[in-house]
């Protein structure tokens, strides 16, 4: 990985990854070759926090149908990067 910014792709903003927030985890989608280390360093460089853990996951697609046709979505990498007590990332605050 080149550049911290191709490591993570956009947060996840679902019900679920809220609920998270609130222990202190935030949910990013990330690149599916991405390592713990990297994503780590990139949370850790990006946000200016202390990352205590990264736990990721990889989600397979769904199957869709548009018009009768079968399909299915992207799979995707996620990961739950757990701060240090008393951090957090200012962006989410508003959200």
């Amino acid at each position: 990985m080149a550049d911290l910014h191709d490591v993570i792709i956009e947060p996840v903003l679902s019900e679920k990854a809220t609920a998270l927030r609130e222990e202190g985890k935030y949910v990013f989608k990330v690149q599916p070759s991405a390592t713990k280390i990297q994503i780590k360093e990139a949370v850790s460089k990006l946000f200016n926090v202390k990352v205590r853990s990264c736990t990721t996951l990889n989600v397979l697609g769904k199957v869709k149908r548009v018009r009768g046709k079968v399909g299915r979505t992207s799979n995707w990498k996620k990961a739950i990067v757990r701060l240090a007590p008393g951090e957090t990332i200012k962006i989410f605050e508003g959200v």
